[in-house]
């Protein structure tokens, strides 16, 4: 059973005033140092974080809480990011520095795969058809693996920096994000070049498709979010609220809402219709990740925060937003 989808709020004036009423922030302790991605499965009732101490945290969301549920460890590396299956909620995918990607199941609560790779593995992204999921490493090598048979099949090695990966929500196009500040975008399988992008002056850091199809967005280096016409390939329009390198960003389940984060101190919650701001969540150090829920107007997040009161050690905690003040 899918959590039931929240009715997405059409008028701007009420999706502020909603976010007024709706900006309380619960912390969770889920590492014992700093978390690097969090993720929701598809029917959005749990959330696994990643974090630099090799473990994976599972958690169950009740009504407006996380509970912990249990954690996964075998990772020898820093898990640096996941990505759960787009329509199987028990099934999540990890990358990490230790030349593996690992397959895990929440039902189960064992690792169901262990794919070794060529280098130290940074991003990761499963394609929303379930058949594949693409691990970019350090040396900037793609590799794709079957999810039938967990072996990798194709590896396509670029000659430049390649930040983040992404399909589109068919699955026949296949994105990546450069230093250059261009977007590639490659068809699937074939893996030909169907199109450059030159989305921003600085290095193009992260990329996010959103849910409904329409739109794709891009962080950079310049402190820009650039939001774009997936059909058209058209930059519809600019956030430029933040002053930080964008480090990451995700969607509203109904394509409302862009969040966008970096080593300000808030993040930015940006309505894609207007590009006007709606919201923002006050955060006390740079953010690594941001996500939000797949049916209601929440997000999880996670920072590089200290541990008080000597603030040297890095603290392990995610935090969720846009809980009800009241009740």
């Amino acid at each position: 059973m899918k959590e039931p989808k929240q009715a997405p709020i059409k008028d701007l004036s009420e999706l502020r005033s909603y976010f007024q009423s709706h900006n309380v922030i619960r912390e969770y302790i889920a590492h014992t140092s700093k978390v690097h991605s969090v993720g929701w499965s598809c029917d959005g009732r749990k959330l696994a974080s990643g974090s630099f101490d090799k473990s994976v945290a599972i958690f169950n969301l009740e009504r407006n809480r996380l509970v912990q549920d249990f954690v996964f460890r075998g990772h020898t590396g820093s898990v640096d990011q996941l990505c759960w299956h787009a329509s199987h909620p028990d099934l999540l995918s990890t990358a990490s520095g230790d030349k593996s990607v690992r397959i895990w199941d929440t039902r189960s609560r064992k690792c169901v795969a262990t794919i070794l790779t060529k280098g130290e593995n940074i991003n990761i992204a499963w394609s929303p058809n379930g058949s594949t999921i693409a691990v970019g490493n350090k040396e900037d090598l793609v590799s794709f693996i079957d999810t039938k048979t967990y072996k990798v099949v194709v590896e396509e090695q670029f000659h430049f920096e390649v930040n983040e990966i992404s399909w589109n929500n068919t699955s026949d196009l296949f994105y990546l994000t450069n230093g250059l500040g261009c977007v590639h975008i490659l068809t699937y399988p074939g893996l030909e070049l169907q199109a450059v992008l030159k989305a921003h002056p600085g290095t193009c850091i992260c990329i996010e498709h959103d849910p409904t199809g329409r739109y794709f967005a891009t962080g950079s280096a310049d402190a820009l979010v650039s939001l774009w016409d997936a059909q058209e390939l058209a930059c519809l329009r600019v956030f430029s609220r933040l002053e930080w390198p964008v480090r990451t960003l995700s969607f509203s389940f109904d394509g409302r809402l862009l969040a966008s984060a970096s080593e300000d101190h808030v993040i930015d919650i940006g309505d894609t219709e207007t590009g006007e701001k709606v919201a923002e969540i006050p955060v006390s150090a740079a953010t690594f990740t941001v996500a939000w829920h797949p049916s209601r107007y929440i997000a999880a997040f996670a920072c590089e925060d200290k541990e008080a009161p000597e603030r040297k050690r890095d603290a392990g905690n995610l935090k969720l937003w846009g809980l009800p003040s009241q009740g």
